[in-house]
């Protein structure tokens, strides 16, 4: 059995490929989609008042009623502006052509006749001009054209009284006509409304599909808690972090390398490596705080502190290092890292105004730095600070006394690998450091 669509999505199929069809001959190069749907709509509206306008005129005319000339008057002018739009491509003068047309025409074809009941209700036909106005050019403009509406019909109304003037209308095509105007004229004010309806929901979408757009990449940019609250209250983000690891991991000897690769091969094989890198941190909950060249930095207990920061730091260099040795992940770059941890207090925050940065600072981030660039090729190279928090459960060997830049002699310690059942039951790290130096 062959399925048809509901009558209201048809409905939507129809305006949306008649709106398509007129905004093409409407618009100009230069117009943005609001302004061409808005002229296709304007078109679309007054293209649909004129066999209307036509019906009438006929009507009106075959009952004696002179008046039928108006709605023939209305159609010339109609169709004129539409003309001069084509040539002009002037759409406030179309806009306003044919506002004020649909204003005056039916409004004022009461007078003669006797006012809106003899006339079929005609007048009614004026409140398309106030809601014609607030679709396209906003509420304060529909108000203006309202009170020009109720001043056109109420004034059409009295003069009709004052005037006298007799009807040749029978009774019964008075009432045929206002239930027609009522009708036909109430199917175009909802197509006028369902149309504005459509826009303002295409808008909506539009607007929830670029906040998302705009979300993913602040998140792509800053911590979500950070982002959450550069949302929240836009103010200076500066936080200290008492106790927190950092790690830095650089690709030895890139350089060298990238400079034999094409441009396309040394960014796609970063950002094989990174996006990588990137998942690990997302497994165990941390924060990439930025990439410089072929450097990667993580920390860990910022921007939400947590007990465990240099454990969980551990295991990420580990999985890391083991990444670049595995046939399964990142293996086939053949690259080696070079690897450097720190514990101990930041200050973190969120720095410029353009291209938002969240960055740390401190003493433990500058000695993170100088582990890894002081450090051995394929190598986790850990500080006494992190050592201390970690040794329980990781092996560590003890590299010696590393010369640190503005440090001085600094205890370094290699990490090896997470300690199994049976080490941690009784078995020392290699190379422990000797106890009268601890």
């Amino acid at each position: 059995m062959r399925v048809y669509p509901p009558p209201v999505t048809s409905f939507r199929r129809l305006l949306d490929a008649a709106l398509a069809r007129l905004a093409r001959g409407g618009a100009e190069p230069r117009d943005d989609e609001e302004e061409r749907i808005q002229k296709a709509l304007l078109l679309l509206i007054a293209i649909l008042i004129l066999p209307i306008s036509g019906t009438w005129a006929v009507l009106y005319l075959a009952f004696g009623a002179w008046t039928g000339y108006v709605a023939v008057l209305y159609a010339v002018v109609s169709v004129t502006s539409i003309v001069v739009f084509a040539r002009t491509r002037d759409f406030d003068l179309l806009l306003n052509i044919q506002l004020l047309a649909i204003l005056m025409a039916p409004t004022l074809s009461m007078i003669p006749i006797g006012g809106l009941l003899p006339t079929g209700g005609v007048g009614l036909w004026g409140i398309l001009a106030p809601l014609g106005a607030l679709v396209f050019r906003g509420v304060g403009a529909g108000i203006r054209w309202f009170v020009a509406w109720v001043a056109f019909f109420l004034g059409s109304g009295i003069a009709a009284i004052l005037l006298g003037g007799g009807s040749p209308l029978p009774q019964w095509f008075s009432s045929l006509m206002l239930a027609l105007n009522v009708t036909v004229g109430g199917t175009i004010v909802f197509t006028l409304l369902a149309l504005f309806a459509k826009q303002r929901e295409d808008a909506l979408v539009g607007l929830r599909s670029a906040q998302q757009r705009a979300e993913s990449l602040l998140l792509n940019i800053l911590p979500g808690s950070i982002a959450e609250r550069l949302k929240a209250s836009p103010q200076t983000i500066a936080d200290q972090f008492p106790a927190a690891s950092v790690l830095f991991a650089d690709v030895v000897d890139f350089t060298p390398r990238s400079e034999k690769l094409q441009a396309a091969e040394v960014v796609g094989m970063l950002d094989r490596l990174f996006s990588h890198f990137d998942t690990l941190a997302d497994r165990y909950g941390l924060e990439k705080i930025k990439t410089i060249g072929d450097c990667y930095m993580v920390a860990s207990g910022v921007p939400d502190p947590r007990p465990d920061h240099a454990r969980v730091l551990a295991l990420l260099a580990l999985d890391m290092v083991q990444a670049t040795h595995s046939s399964d992940e990142i293996g086939d770059l053949e690259l080696e890292l070079r690897i450097g941890l720190n514990s101990g207090p930041v200050v973190a925050g969120v720095i410029g105004r353009k291209r938002f940065l969240y960055d740390l600072w401190g003493d433990a981030v500058n000695t993170a730095s100088r582990m890894e660039s002081q450090g051995t090729p394929d190598r986790i190279q850990i500080t006494r600070a992190t050592y201390e928090l970690i040794k329980d459960e990781f092996e560590c060997e003890y590299r010696g006394t590393v010369p640190v830049k503005g440090k001085g002699d600094m205890e370094t310690w290699y990490l090896i690998a997470r300690r199994d059942e049976r080490r941690v039951s009784g078995r020392q790290p290699r190379a422990q450091l000797p106890a009268a130096s601890t």
